[in-house]
């Protein structure tokens, strides 16, 4: 059977845009022209019934404007208070009209973002998301494949026992982190940065690598964590345009130098972002502790890679979007006043 074509929608009128009725006889001209017939026929009938003789030819003229003016005044006054009647009137109706395109402007804007905010996931949470699936799907695997090639090596010597905290230690005294290989500088700084398509497999490599170093993974994490809440207000770090410091204010700064000397890190300048982001810091309180740890976490990172790293190594640092949320969050916290 075939389906019945649905019926054509009405359009919701917004008020503005409703063209005015055209205006015609109403109750209040009724009102009004009942009223003037009234009295015209009644001054008509007082005059044609009573004595109208004048006494003296000299107060004629005068007496045939004030007969003017009891004639005709009352009629202008019924039709002076029918205008401000209608006047009101038509007043009330656009009153009424402007208040429903009002309510029509509003709705649809309350609409419109509510669907946005549904059907457009951030992008920088997106990404991250795909960033933990991959690294999910690819853990276990890459865990096997390096256990089974380090089991080809000979074994390291035995280490006297280190207390590494909350790492656990293995067979002979050694450690997790010492098992790993070194991180390159280049994956750490392209990991900091996070992949930038789905595609970036040269991105994926050095994320995955990353999240294999200890230090390296709290950071990505704290990383990771204050830019999908950032994504939340709207604020992506591709979107800030930083001013670039000078190497030798990072390393200041990771000699553990505070306020004016190392000024020139806070080199974001969007004021809309700084605000969001302070009103963020004061009103929810899991946003400031995540933002106070993701701090600490760049703080130390930053302190053992300046030790090591080139000037251009710090540069390309300072680029990455971690870098950029380090600039940002630094300036609202005060680090650097």
């Amino acid at each position: 059977m075939a389906d019945k074509p649905n019926p054509p929608s009405r359009p919701t009128p917004l008020g503005i845009y409703d063209k005015p009725r055209q205006a015609g006889v109403t109750s209040i001209e009724v009102v009004a022209l009942l009223l003037s017939a009234f009295w015209l026929l009644g001054a008509a009938a007082f005059f044609l019934l009573s004595d109208t003789g004048a006494e003296t030819t000299g107060a004629e003229g005068l007496r045939f404007l004030i007969t003017m003016l009891a004639v005709f005044m009352p009629v202008a006054m019924i039709w002076v208070a029918a205008t401000a009647a209608r006047s009101s009137r038509v007043m009330r109706e656009e009153s009424q009209r402007l208040q429903a395109a009002i309510d029509a402007i509003r709705q649809a804007y309350i609409a419109q973002q509510q669907g946005s905010n549904v059907s457009r996931e951030p992008s920088v949470a997106r990404k991250l998301d795909e960033i933990a699936a991959a690294t999910r799907k690819t853990e276990t695997a890459l865990a096997t494949f390096q256990t089974r090639r380090e089991a080809d090596h000979a074994p390291r010597p035995a280490a006297a026992p280190v207390d590494s905290g909350d790492q656990p230690a293995l067979a002979l005294g050694t450690s997790a982190e010492d098992m790993a290989p070194p991180l390159p500088v280049e994956d750490f700084i392209r990991a900091l940065n996070f992949p930038e398509t789905t595609d970036d497999e040269v991105g994926f490599a050095a994320l995955r690598k990353a999240m294999r170093d200890r230090n390296t993974a709290q950071l990505v994490q704290a990383a990771q964590d204050i830019l999908t809440l950032l994504s939340q207000d709207g604020i992506y770090m591709d979107d800030l345009r930083p001013d670039r410091a000078r190497p030798e204010i990072w390393r200041q700064f990771a000699n553990g130098a505070r306020g004016r000397p190392v000024a020139a890190l806070g080199g974001v300048r969007d004021r809309s972002s700084l605000a969001l982001t302070a009103g963020r810091m004061k009103q929810d309180p899991i946003f400031r502790d995540a933002a106070h740890h993701f701090l600490r976490r760049f703080d130390k990172t930053i302190s053992g890679f300046a030790e090591t790293a080139t000037d251009a190594e710090i540069a390309a640092l300072s680029d990455t979007r971690t870098a950029r949320a380090f600039m940002l969050l630094g300036r609202v916290a005060g680090t650097f006043d």
